[in-house]
């Protein structure tokens, strides 16, 4: 037996628009989307001689074939047809569920990533995000990691230049949780006021501003959320207070993630939303 292990890292998205409605019912997305260090721990039992099976540390996560990790499992084998003789998938979750941190999908990469590279890269890495779109949307982001846009339905992926270093996030993610096709069809039904300058966005990113990146935040979801979830606004007043360089929430949400100088100034934030928003995090740019 062989017991494989990867971190499963969190995102967030900097930018985020939703365009058109696709024939296959989905919808058109742009977004340029960062790797953060709040991470799940996924380890992976090869050749365990038994039927597959999955352990999760959170009772409400499915721990069956729901799970897109075990998806992702699958996929992977029967693609290759490669035969485990036997599976356990086990996954230590930290990254909060209904989020818009994208958990379930890092979940699901790191065990394509972890099985690729057991079987010594059968899959380029672009190859291997473009089968976990089969699995889910974030799921080819995740599998990349760093920083990318990313657009279709997200699998259509570029490369960008990175966070710059020393900067952290603040994530803080209140009780609620948005329902992702609710919020699509309000967004369909209204007229987008404002929407994201990607190319200003790639322009702070590759000048390392982090002033101009915190200017550029844009998520086209965050003031629909907003206007039914008073306490984001809350949430924001602390980021602003407290030191933040810019906030929004990230997908469709409820987390919601500023962006700090520092590690201190982001102390400071969660020390003052901890005991109401006890699921707040501090993390870097991966």
């Amino acid at each position: 037996m062989t017991t494989l292990q990867e971190s499963a890292f969190a995102k967030v998205n900097l930018t985020l628009d939703v365009l058109d409605k696709r024939p296959d019912g989905y919808h058109n997305i742009k977004s340029i989307m960062q790797t953060i260090s709040l991470r799940d721990d996924v380890e992976i039992d090869i050749g365990t001689g038994k039927p597959w099976c999955m352990v999760c540390n959170w009772d409400t996560i499915p721990a069956d074939e729901k799970n897109l990790a075990w998806k992702a499992a699958k996929l992977f084998f029967d693609t290759t047809g490669k035969d485990p003789e036997g599976l356990e998938i086990r996954i230590t979750k930290r990254i909060p569920t209904e989020a818009g941190l994208g958990g379930g999908s890092a979940d699901a990469a790191a065990v394509l990533r972890a099985l690729n590279r057991h079987y010594d890269y059968p899959f380029s890495i672009l190859a291997l995000a473009e089968l976990g779109a089969q699995v889910g949307s974030d799921v080819p982001f995740c599998v990349l990691c760093g920083t990318a846009m990313a657009e279709g339905r997200g699998e259509q992926l570029r490369k960008l230049p990175d966070m710059p270093q020393g900067c952290c996030f603040v994530i803080c993610k209140p009780d609620f949780s948005s329902s992702t096709p609710e919020l699509y069809r309000k967004l369909d039904e209204k007229v987008i006021a404002h929407r994201p300058d990607h190319q200003a966005m790639e322009s702070a990113l590759l000048a390392g501003d982090l002033g101009k990146i915190a200017e550029n935040l844009c998520n086209v979801f965050d003031p629909v959320v907003t206007q039914d979830h008073l306490e984001v606004n809350y949430i924001k007043s602390i980021f602003n207070s407290y030191g933040a360089v810019g906030y929004q929430m990230t997908g469709s949400g409820s987390a919601v993630f500023a962006i700090v100088e520092s590690f201190e100034y982001a102390a400071v934030i969660c020390n003052m939303l901890r005991e109401n928003y006890p699921q707040i995090y501090i993390a870097k740019p991966v």
